[in-house]
């Protein structure tokens, strides 16, 4: 019998110094997200479809499709996060999931990306693990910079 796992996740923890409000605000306001990930036209509504855009990079064409499926303000939001366009046949297909929980002189901030396959991802999850761990570093500062 084969134990290991046909997915892996991307988790990156941090404890903010912000109230869950403003890290909310920064996850879900298109023009914060914009500033910190890349942009976008998400909309924090169960059903939503939007994308991520930025400069293609090699062998990704800049586009990310995205879904809205879980949304309770202000502490889980969880969407789809899948490959665009001819590379969505083979591509990404994966969830990603804000958990904001308060804690002692702020927020703890965990968010996960699920469902990369083992194998066929491992650049994908390579990537996102550096990525996300950046990316969290500028949702800190979207948000501390919010009145």
């Amino acid at each position: 019998m084969n134990d290991v796992p046909t997915t892996r996740s991307v988790v990156v923890e941090r404890t903010m110094p912000h109230a869950p409000e403003k890290i909310w605000r920064a996850l879900t306001e298109p023009a914060l997200v914009s500033e910190w990930l890349m942009q976008t036209d998400l909309e924090a509504r169960v059903g939503r479809k939007f994308n991520f855009r930025a400069e293609p990079q090699g062998g990704w064409n800049g586009v990310t499709d995205c879904e809205v499926l879980e949304v309770e303000p202000p502490t889980r939001l969880v969407y789809s996060w899948n490959d665009y366009g001819e590379q969505a046949a083979t591509g990404i297909k994966s969830v990603v999931t804000w958990t904001l929980t308060p804690a002692d002189g702020g927020t703890h901030v965990r968010m996960e990306q699920a469902g990369f396959r083992h194998g066929a991802d491992d650049g994908f999850y390579q990537g996102a693990t550096y990525g996300w761990q950046k990316m969290m570093g500028g949702l800190e500062r979207v948000a501390g910079e919010l009145d």
